[in-house]
Parts: C-alpha cells; structure tokens; sequence
C-alpha cells in the first residue's frame, strides 16, 4: 500500500477525524476488515455485520497496532467517521488507484473458473512484472478494495476477480477499479436462482466489457453463445478465446496425464507458438482458463512464448479448486470443495473418470453435496449430476445431506446401479465411510457449495489412515 496520513485518507473519504486521530500519522497499510489480521501501521474497517460489529473491536485494532479505524460511529480511539463505511473503502480505493498511472488492472468475471484463471494469470503477469493476484476469492464491495488497497508505486499489474449476485454489481466494482482489460469466462448455472436466468446472469457479467476504455481489451469465449455477443457492449478491442476455428487464441492436441493435467499447444492466429503448455491445473476445462489468462497476457504486451512457458510454470494457490494430494498408500484425494454449480462439478466428475482410469484398479469415488442458489432449477440440476456420474464410470457416489438428495436419486435411476450410490446425513458421515471402505490406489473427489462444509472431509482423508478427526 502507498502511505498515506489520516487527513489524505479523510479527504478521499470525505470523513472527519475524531477520537484524538493525528491529522499527520501515517497508515502504511493492510487495510483490513478482518480484526484477526490487523498489523502496525493498518487502518481497520469496522463494518456492522450480521453476526459482529466490528466497532466492537476497534480497541483491540488500535492494540495490535492499527493506526486508526474506519468506522461510522465513535469508538472511543482514533478514527475516521463516515456514513458509509463500505462506500468508503471503494472510495479509498479508487483514490489510490488514482495515483497509480503505471498500474494495469485487469478484471476478471464468469460463472465458473475465475479463481482458476486469476491465480493463472496473476502469475503468467508476474513473469513480466510485480503483479497483484490475491489468493482465495475477494471478489467482492469489500474484498476487492481491499485487495486494490494493497498496490503500491511499484504494482504494475493487479488483478481481480469481479463476483456478482445481480445487475449492477460488477459495474459498482468496476468504478471502484476501472480495468483496462476484462476477461468474461463464461455464463452458467451459478447463482441463477438470484439472477433469475442465464440471461440476466448475462447482462451482469457484461458489465465488465461495458467499462472497458477504448484503449483497453476485452477477452470473450468464443465458444459461449452468452459471451460471445457481448463483443457489441464494449468499445475496446476484442480477443477471443476457445474452440472456435474464428478464436485467435486457441488450443490443439489437448491431452491428460494421469493426474488430469491437459497439454496442448498454445495457437495464437492460427500458429503454434513454441513448446506444448502443461499445466500444474488438474481438468481439461482448465484448458479454456489457460487461454483467457493467455489472450489476456498478451494484450498485456507479453511475447507469446513467455506466456507459454509461464503458463507451465504457473501451480495452484488458492485452496479447495481441484487440489490434488496423495497419501503414503496411494489415495488420491481432489479436494475441490470450495464451491460448486452444475458447469463446475460436471468438469470436476469428468476430471475424477480420467484420473482413476489412468490408474489400473484404482476405483473412482465422487464425495458431493448440495450445489446451492440454483432456484427452482435445483432438483433438474442436481438429478442431472447423479446420472452422468453414473455414465462416466463413477464406482461409487456418496451424496451429502439432505440437499444432495437429488443426486442420489438420479444416479439410483440412471442405469443398474445397486449399492454404488448411498446417501450420507452429513461431513462425519461422510468421512466414517470413505475412511472405512477406500482402498489403497483409489481416487476421491470432494465437491459441494463451500457452506456444505466438505473441504473438512478432503483434508481429513488426506491424513494417514487411523488419524483422528480434527474440528470442522
């Protein structure tokens, strides 16, 4: 973060001092929401949530050495007072970007696979200079600024998922980080039930092409009938990217190892560049990420070899998307736990089948829970993914919870299955079972919405067998 005293940070705000702040003390940053991560010299936000008010803990933020707190309220401590506190860290935000010239912000938004690509992207950036990519996904009016808040004169690229749960959302975004290139991954199931369709999810994941500058670039999938189009919403030069013969980035000769990492050979406008791209990312679909981050790299400025092989080089950082562990006895474990939507576990199903079938005898076993906000989509969608598990070879399928109950139908009435598809009440069940009937050499995917609570179940297995169970 660049430094900046109270008054500065009071006049990009538009709030007044109080509590005994020092006009000229000096906040170096982080600024954060999150009491457990203050540090000395931060500037704390003290939001009112709906379980905690961060006002609550503004003495204790000044303790481990925040400078001052955000808040819309006395404290009783050094603050800055504003209405709105929220508005207020977008507006600090936008400030700071302000005195950033030389950054280029990128922002990236889709149904599926943002993270993916933002953690692929951030690092193929920082093969051409100090690139911001936060891990996990801080995507939102709080996450975001936060994470914009974390440039500084060095920054020369920053780049941030936008998420969205309705129109207008990532347009507030973009204003608080206006980007000069946007990526639209794709348009899916996710978060349906709140958009109220794939069309409205549409709409508001276009927003992001919307506030491209003329100068800027906005990288489209080809092969998305929903995305494809928005090429009309922008005025910034288009790259798309996909399968599509008109695509000018794109990939062939796609293969998997044994882990489901693809290789292929990076097209750029119909020639190959250099050597086959293999990815540390397991899945085919991460194919399709590999190629946003790639188009995007390349309106950056970088030579198409050097995305090539920083795309090689680029590993998973952000926990609980495909992340693959192997136990002394050889049970594979893909914990890809962190969210869930039809388009992302079908991926995930499809990757779980390729991997076990590359390992002789090894069986194949899909841990799932409920995918949620889907509205009144969500029984089709989940019997939907019980009987293509059964069409994919799946050996065994353990539904989680009463939310995942439709899964268990479909596959009961896909095919002959017998006993290879059970119901579980919930995670400890869950984990007793596989812990008790996994063999050595199998293949375990865990995949629900993050609230269903099954990432706990990955890294459970992960231990040697006869460990105890941790708390969730």
């Amino acid at each position: 973060m660049i430094a900046l005293t109270l008054a500065e940070i009071a006049a990009a705000v538009g709030g007044t001092l109080a509590g005994g702040a020092d006009p000229a003390a000096v906040v170096t940053g982080p600024v954060t929401f999150d009491s457990r991560t203050v540090a000395p010299g931060a500037l704390f936000a003290a939001f009112d949530g709906a379980k905690v008010d961060g006002h609550d803990f503004a003495p204790a933020a000044l303790a481990q050495g925040a400078v001052a707190v955000l808040a819309g309220r006395d404290v009783g401590v050094p603050a800055i007072l504003v209405d709105d506190v929220r508005a207020a860290l977008g507006g600090l935000a936008r400030s700071v970007l302000s005195r950033l010239p030389q950054l280029t912000v990128v922002g990236i938004t889709g149904s599926s696979g943002k993270t993916s690509t933002k953690d692929l992207l951030g690092q193929v950036l920082g093969a051409a200079g100090p690139t911001i990519a936060p891990r996990g996904s801080m995507n939102n009016e709080l996450g975001l600024p936060v994470t914009v808040l974390t440039a500084d004169e060095d920054t020369r690229f920053l780049v941030l998922e936008m998420g969205a749960r309705g129109v207008g959302h990532i347009a507030y975004l973009c204003r608080i980080a206006p980007p000069r290139i946007g990526l639209v991954l794709n348009v899916g199931s996710a978060h349906v039930g709140e958009f109220g369709g794939k069309e409205v999810t549409a709409q508001a994941k276009g927003e992001l092409v919307e506030s491209l500058p003329e100068h800027g670039l906005a990288v489209l999938n080809a092969d998305d009938p929903l995305v494809a189009p928005m090429n009309n919403r922008t005025k910034a030069k288009v790259s798309y990217f996909g399968e599509s013969p008109g695509a000018r980035v794109r990939a062939e000769s796609v293969s998997l190892d044994e882990d489901g990492r693809p290789t292929f050979t990076l097209v750029l406008d119909g020639a190959a560049v250099g050597k086959p791209v293999t990815l540390q990312f397991a899945g085919e679909h991460q194919v399709a990420n590999a190629l946003a981050a790639a188009a995007a790299a390349l309106g950056a400025g970088m030579a198409p070899e050097q995305v090539g092989a920083a795309l090689s080089q680029a590993v998973p950082v952000s926990g609980g998307r495909m992340a693959i562990s192997r136990r002394a006895d050889g049970l594979t474990i893909v914990d890809d736990a962190y969210n869930a939507n039809p388009e992302s576990v079908r991926a995930a199903l499809k990757a779980l089948a390729t991997m076990a079938r590359a390992r002789p005898g090894a069986r194949a076993w899909a841990v799932l829970g409920a995918m949620l906000e889907l509205g009144d989509r969500a029984d089709e969608e989940h019997d939907a993914i019980g009987r293509l598990a059964v069409r994919l070879g799946i050996d065994r399928l353990v539904a989680v919870g009463d939310g995942a109950a439709r899964i268990h139908a479909g596959a009961g009435q896909e095919g002959s299955w017998g006993e290879e598809s059970v119901m579980v009440a919930d995670p400890p069940q869950a984990l007793a079972l596989l812990r008790a009937e996994v063999r050595p050499g199998d293949v375990v995917l865990v995949k629900a919405s993050n609230s269903v609570g099954l990432g706990w179940v990955a890294r459970e297995l992960a231990q040697a067998p006869g460990a105890e169970a941790g708390a969730r």
